[in-house]
C-alpha cells in the first residue's frame, strides 16, 4: 500500500500518471465562481472549458472497469440556476464517458437559509461516470438494514406488489417486493444522508470521511488504487490509506498539499496517515 502526493496543477499532475492505473476517482473540484481566495474561480460560463482536459486525463488514468464520482453543485446566477453542471455532463458524454447513476448527498446538518426567490440548498449532486457499461461494483459492501418498517410493509402484500417488476438484467430482484420478504439487508437508496464536516477549521469544504468510505467499498478491494484530483485537506486520500488502497491526491494549493504531506501541522483526520509516514511526496 502506498499514497503519493502531488503538488500543482491537476490537468499537468495526472500526466505523470499511467494509464489505465487508477480503479477509483473520488473528488471534488472547486465550484463555479467559489473559493476565489483559493483557488482563484472559475465563472460558470468557462467552467466546462477549465474542467474538460482534466476529465480527458482521468478518461487515459482510470482502468476500463473503473469509476468516477464527481461532487458538484450548481449555482445560482443572477436569480436562476446556471447550467454548468448540465452542460459539464453532456461534454463528459461526448467526450466518451458513460454518465452512470446520479447520487444526492442529503447534508443532514445543513443551517437554515432563505432568499427572496428560494431557500437554502440542503443537497448536492454525486455523479457517476464509467468508461463502460461492465464496471467493477460490489454492491453487498454497502447493504444497509432493511429495519423495522418492513414487517409491517411486507406483511400484507397484494399480488401486484408479489408479480411486478421482475429483475431485467438477471440478478432476480428488481422492485418486486415478494424478493424481499425475511431478508434482514437490503440494498441502499441512491440518497446518501451524511452530515457535513462543520469541525475543519482548515479548509472551507473538506468531506466528511463517510462519504469517500462509502464509495471505496463500493467500487474497491483493498490494494485497489484511488486518486482524488482536488485532494484539499486530504480527507478522500486519508481514508483510503486506512481502508489498505493505494491513494494518489494532488493539489494546487501550497498551503493544503503542505497540510496533508506532513511539513504543516497535523489535522485530527490525517493522524493515521501521518503516523505511518508510507507515502511518497512527488
Amino acid at each position: 500500500m502506498a499514497t503519493r502526493l502531488f503538488l500543482g496543477d491537476a490537468a499537468k499532475q495526472l500526466r505523470q500518471l499511467e494509464d489505465a492505473s487508477v480503479d477509483l476517482i473520488v473528488t471534488s473540484p472547486p465550484y463555479a465562481d467559489q473559493r476565489k481566495q483559493t483557488y482563484g474561480g472559475i465563472h460558470a460560463d468557462h467552467y466546462v472549458e477549465w474542467f474538460m482536459p482534466i476529465a480527458a486525463e482521468l478518461k487515459r488514468v482510470l482502468k476500463p472497469t473503473g469509476t468516477f464520482v464527481l461532487n458538484i453543485k450548481e449555482r445560482v446566477v443572477a436569480g436562476e440556476r446556471h447550467t454548468y453542471v448540465l452542460e459539464l455532463i453532456l461534454a463528459m458524454r461526448q467526450q466518451g464517458w458513460l454518465w452512470t447513476e446520479e447520487m444526492i448527498w442529503h447534508k443532514k446538518n445543513c443551517y437554515p437559509g432563505k432568499w427572496p426567490n428560494r431557500f437554502r440548498d440542503a443537497w448536492e449532486r454525486l455523479l457517476q461516470f464509467n468508461l463502460q457499461k461492465n464496471f467493477t461494483m460490489y454492491q453487498d459492501a454497502v447493504m444497509v438494514p432493511t429495519g423495522d418498517w418492513a414487517k409491517s410493509r411486507l406483511k400484507n402484500l397484494s399480488e401486484t406488489d408479489r408479480t411486478r417488476d421482475e429483475s431485467k438484467v438477471g440478478s432476480g430482484f428488481g422492485k418486486k417486493i415478494e424478493n424481499w420478504i425475511g431478508r434482514s439487508m437490503a440494498y441502499p437508496t441512491n440518497v446518501m444522508h451524511t452530515a457535513t464536516e462543520c469541525g475543519n477549521k482548515r479548509h472551507s469544504a473538506a468531506f466528511p470521511e463517510s462519504l469517500p468510505e462509502w464509495f471505496i467499498n463500493l467500487f474497491t478491494r483493498e490494494g485497489d488504487c484511488v486518486l482524488d484530483p482536488f485532494m484539499g485537506s486530504g480527507t478522500t486520500v486519508a481514508v483510503a490509506e486506512r481502508m489498505g488502497r493505494d491513494a494518489v491526491g494532488i493539489e494546487i494549493s501550497q498551503e493544503y498539499y503542505d497540510l496533508v504531506a506532513g511539513t504543516d501541522k497535523k489535522p485530527k483526520q490525517l493522524m493515521l496517515m501521518q503516523k505511518k509516514k508510507r507515502y511518497a511526496v512527488t
